[in-house]
């Protein structure tokens, strides 16, 4: 029997790249392999040169068509089979590999929200909501929006097999978290991107009170004043991390060593200098600071970590349109180097 294999890449749109993909269909037995597609729509190729070359990575069952048929998330390549200039992944997995005694691993806590149309989802047709407050792991229909798509892609993203280990409501009413990891590089990316493409599907299929299709957005600042950003909260450990104290403090210290603030910032996703206000739980973006359990810090040490004596780090810049190979391949080389000295 026939079963369908969903290609998902990403795109070369810019400033903040876009999820693809399209589906082939397989005869029972012959396992999906390299496919192709047009650059030229997609900002990765000229029309005389169109074709770019899709590479699977990362094979999962598709929780949304169910049976037999595969998500598959892909790199993309050029024809002479080498890393295309977007292939993000390419470095982010050498730089793993180079650094891979240090067995690093990462949780990643993506931060969405949901729009209704040019509003977010739940938000008056005219002024604005309560502020901030009861919204943040609230319960209610009068402060809770979308359950019902976050409960739909936690269910996909546990049958499809990734290490997603939990949801929330956060700060601003319409906004939500998941967390994918711990795992190690590029596959916790693997599955964050895979992840992200389950989220937007799946919101196709639901209507919001006003009947209009839900969509799930990483924009950094979703709404302009008193409202929290969406980042991509990155926690971040290496075996020595998890052995010592000392080991994440100087982990801490790499990343705000010299011009690395500046480099992080600059590979954390479009439009950072929105959300890094130095308000709404975060460090200013030309600013760098580390310390525990503070949340308005660039990197904060978990209080538990401080009382366990070990443990990890979380790196609070990124931004949730952030490219989480670009981030996890940066943190990788800025502390694992810093370690290996």
């Amino acid at each position: 029997m026939a079963y369908i294999v969903e290609y998902i890449w990403i795109d070369g749109t810019k400033p903040t790249a876009k999820l693809r993909s399209k589906a082939q269909v397989f005869a029972d037995g012959k396992e999906p392999g390299i496919w192709g597609f047009d650059g030229s729509s997609t900002n990765q190729a000229t029309g005389d040169q169109s074709d770019v070359v899709l590479n699977p990575v990362f094979v999962v069952p598709d929780p949304i068509r169910g049976g037999k048929n595969k998500l598959a998330m892909c790199e993309t390549l050029l024809t002479d089979m080498t890393p295309h200039p977007t292939n993000t992944r390419a470095r982010c997995a050498a730089s793993a590999k180079k650094y891979e005694k240090l067995d690093t691993w990462f949780g990643l806590e993506q931060e969405y929200t949901f729009f209704e149309g040019i509003a977010p989802l739940g938000w008056p047709d005219n002024g604005f909501p309560a502020p901030q407050g009861g919204y943040y792991c609230g319960v209610g229909s009068d402060e809770i929006f979308g359950r019902e798509v976050v409960n739909a892609h936690l269910q996909a993203c546990i049958d499809a097999g990734l290490h997603i280990s939990g949801i929330n409501a956060e700060v601003m009413p319409g906004q939500w978290e998941f967390q994918i990891g711990p795992v190690a590089a590029p596959r916790v990316a693997d599955e964050l991107w895979l992840a992200r493409w389950m989220l937007y599907r799946i919101a196709e299929d639901f209507l919001g009170p006003k009947g209009i299709p839900i969509s799930a957005t990483l924009r950094p600042k979703p709404v302009p004043g008193d409202w929290n950003g969406a980042g991509c909260h990155t926690n971040f450990s290496t075996t020595q991390m998890r052995e010592t104290i000392d080991a994440c403090v100087a982990a801490a210290e790499a990343l705000g060593a010299g011009n690395k603030p500046a480099v992080h910032i600059a590979g954390y996703g479009a439009g950072i200098e929105q959300r890094l206000t130095g308000a709404h739980e975060t460090q200013r973006y030309d600013q760098f600071s580390y310390g525990v359990s503070d949340r308005g810090a660039s990197i904060r040490i978990p209080w538990q970590v401080d009382k366990a004596g070990k443990g990890y780090i979380e790196d609070r810049r990124p931004n949730a349109n952030c490219d989480p190979y670009v981030v996890t391949g940066l943190i990788i080389d800025t502390v694992c180097s810093a370690a290996s000295k």
